[in-house]
């Protein structure tokens, strides 16, 4: 897979929340399909689709522990994630820094030309 196609596999995968809850409970450690589908109102069926949808993302894998096949939350898409996000964290980051430094000088263009009022400009002449 090319790194694209593994974002996007990520954000797919990362799309629906039933399988963000399975990696949140996997980030507790390792579980079986019968104890991820518990805290589901669906089937273990279901829940293996699922995990079929995480592990094709990279984003989980099993093992085989005689008769369990215990699944365990991975890192690195995650990381790739992350890395990718960080890009336009810093651009918006860079944008706001920017944002901030032009409303410091209009508030200080402001203060300046309040400054430079005569005072009596405000006051009214009575005929």
């Amino acid at each position: 897979m090319t790194p694209s196609e593994r974002l996007d596999a990520t954000f797919a995968a990362l799309a629906d929340p039933t399988r963000r809850a399975i990696l949140s409970r996997l980030a507790l450690g390792e579980a079986s399909v019968l104890e991820l589908a518990e805290p589901f109102a669906m089937s273990q069926p279901a829940v293996s689709k699922h995990l079929k949808v995480l592990e094709r993302a990279g984003l989980v894998s099993r093992s085989r522990d005689a008769q369990r096949r215990p699944c365990r939350i991975e890192i690195v898409p995650l990381t790739e994630v992350t890395d990718w996000l960080a890009e336009y964290r810093k651009l918006w980051q860079a944008n706001f820094a920017r944002l901030d430094t032009l409303l410091e000088e209009m508030k200080a263009d402001a203060a300046s030309q309040a400054s430079a009022m005569n005072p009596t400009d405000f006051t009214t002449k009575e005929d």
